[in-house]
This record gives C-alpha cells, structure tokens and sequence, in this order.
C-alpha cells in the first residue's frame, strides 16, 4: 500500500510512544470547577446520558473523535473503536478518508458501518484538499466509503507546513467550503486537529453554511510535535519545537464559539481524558465532548480495556451531575454550578 499507510501507522506508533502533547500549553478546563451540591435531590440511577445532536438522537453526548485509517493496523483499530462505540452509543469520527478516494484498496480501513449499524459516523478529509482537486463528489464518496451520517472537514494548517508531504495552499478555501456546504445533501461541519478554532473563525464558516464546529482545541496532542518526529530536515524540527505551545486551549475555544454562534452545534474535542473533563466542556456550550488519543491505546491493545475507559468515562459524567443535582444533559448544560477558580481558595460562578 506505500507511502500513505506507512505514514497512517507512523502517526499511531508515534501518538503512542513519543511525548506529542503541546507543552507549556493546556486544555484550559483545568481552570473550571463543579460547585458541589450536598443536597442532590435526585437519585443516581434515574440520572440520563441520552442527547441530540443535529437531529440525532444519541444514548451518550460523546464522541470517538476522528483519528485515524488507510492502513492495516489503522483498520483493526478502528473497528475496534466502532464496535466499541455502538455498544455503548457513542457517535464515530473516522481519520482523512483521503487516502481511501484515492486508493479504493484503502477503503475497508475505513468501512465502518458494518460495525457501528446505529451510531453517528462522521466522515472526514482535509479541508485543504479542496484547493488540491477535490468537490463534492470525491467528498461524497469519503461519505459512502465510510458509512457516514455527515462530513467533517479538518483545518490542519501547521501540521501541513511540517509534515514532508504537507500542502499548504490555503487561500481562498472559505469559499470553497461554503460552496460544498451548498453542494452537500448531509451536514457539513468543520475541525480543528488541535490548534483550536476560535469564535471569530467560527462564526465566518457558520455564516459559510457549516452545521457544526468541532472545536479540537490545545492541550491535547500537538501536530507539529508529531511531525516533527517524521521530518528528516533538522531545520523543520527544530522549528516545530518552537510551536510546542501554540494553539487556543479547548475550553477557551468552547466559550468563544458558543458566545459567537449562540444557536452553533459545537463539539467539544481537544485533550480530554475523563468524564469530568466532558462534563466540563458540556458545561461550558459544547453538544458533545470528543475524545482522541486517550482512547487510543486501549483501542490497539484491548477490547476489554477500551469497554472499560469508555464505560469509565460514563460514570465519571454521570457522577458530575449527581454532584451538582442534574438529572440529564440538557440541565447540566445550563447549570450555574461551574465556576472558574482564580486562585486555590477564589472562584468565580461562569453561568
């Protein structure tokens, strides 16, 4: 298969065994606590997970965020992680279904409705492909290919300046995405990968038709740190090392978009690791919280340990809600229990 998939399982060995996070940077919702309630007034087994999200309707408001495919071992895992979704309700993104347009033998990496015949599946490709020759129907075959219920396209723009093949030929793409926006017969949504969009962008590709922004904020994994792993030119490394702190953290990104596109369906993606760090994000304007690398490496080694995370997660969310005496997602969106600390002992109310 060449050069895609090697790189598709050079991005995985890397994610997984080099320090890729951004450092001297975070998620932000660090910044964030749950006033606790002493007095829920509410019992644990009645707390609900179920949620919407463009008219979907989802027994969780978590999502597998989009990682990874085009190669052998990028398969397993993502089949791994839809059957894992499906049997707990989470939505699916899949990586740059690219690669698979292109090369049909890449396809099955991919395909993974068969595995998820219920949830949510996002397909994906690099909004940058459309200055390189791709339109509607080279984005509605990624559509096909995997199953997808809606497209997400993916703003990469510092991974491509460092990535050996990167292409870098962004002007003019806003229009272009409002165009496929038009073209397209399924929601449209736009990410980041982990630089953050934030709410004045937001609002330009709401305005150009997106139905959904994925927020995929810093504090996560750096793209420019994985890269930097697999560019042979010293310069290119060394320059990546000094965008290691780049980006807008997650939970910045979240209030941002939510108080520019008040009515946007927003994902809240970007190093999260724990249900208390989706109920933050949910708490502070996000539909659903997304979750990348932290389910990775239970996804390559363990079905046993990826039900474990995933169901750990859960109860980590609904222990949030119990202790702030919210009965379901929609109340611990509009809760005034979140507030953001100043100090150890100052705190702010944030609703």
């Amino acid at each position: 298969m060449g050069g895609t998939s090697e790189r598709k399982t050079e991005h995985i060995r890397l994610c997984l065994e080099e320090q890729v996070n951004g450092t001297g940077i975070s998620t932000g919702l660090e910044q964030y606590a749950f006033r606790h309630k002493a007095l829920p007034e509410l019992n644990f087994a009645d707390i609900r997970l179920d949620a919407s999200f463009l008219d979907r309707v989802l027994r969780t408001p978590l999502l597998i965020s989009s990682m990874t495919g085009g190669s052998e071992l990028a398969g397993r895992i993502n089949e791994r992680l839809a059957e894992a979704a499906e049997r707990r309700g989470w939505a699916m993104g899949v990586g740059s279904v690219r690669a698979a347009v292109e090369r049909q033998e890449l396809a099955p990496t991919f395909a993974i409705r068969r595995y998820a015949p219920t949830i949510p599946i996002i397909a994906n490709i690099g909004a940058v492909q459309l200055n390189y020759g791709f339109g509607a129907d080279e984005c509605l075959r990624a559509v096909e290919i995997a199953g997808a219920d809606m497209l997400v396209l993916h703003l990469n723009s510092l991974q491509e300046v460092f990535q050996p093949e990167g292409d870098t030929a962004f002007s003019g793409l806003l229009s272009r995405i409002e165009a496929l926006c038009r073209a397209l017969p399924i929601p449209v949504g736009v990410k980041e990968v982990g630089w953050g969009i934030d709410g004045e962008t937001a609002y330009q590709l709401c305005e150009a038709g997106a139905a959904f922004i994925d927020v995929a904020g810093a504090g996560g994994t750096s793209w420019s740190q994985v890269e930097k792993f697999r560019n042979k030119d010293q310069v290119r490394r060394e320059v990546a090392e000094a965008f290691a702190d780049w980006g807008n953290p997650t939970a910045e990104c979240i209030v941002d978009v939510r108080q520019a596109v008040p009515g946007a369906a927003i994902i809240g993606s970007g190093g999260l690791n724990t249900g208390v760090d989706a109920a933050k994000a949910l708490a502070l304007g996000a539909n659903l919280a997304g979750f990348g690398r932290a389910v990775l490496e239970p996804a390559v080694n363990s079905e046993r340990r990826l039900d474990e995370l995933l169901e750990r997660i859960e109860l980590e969310l609904r222990t949030v809600m119990f202790g702030i005496g919210v009965a379901n997602i929609e109340e611990l969106r509009g809760t005034n229990r979140l507030v953001r600390r100043f100090t150890n002992s100052s705190y702010e109310r944030y609703s």
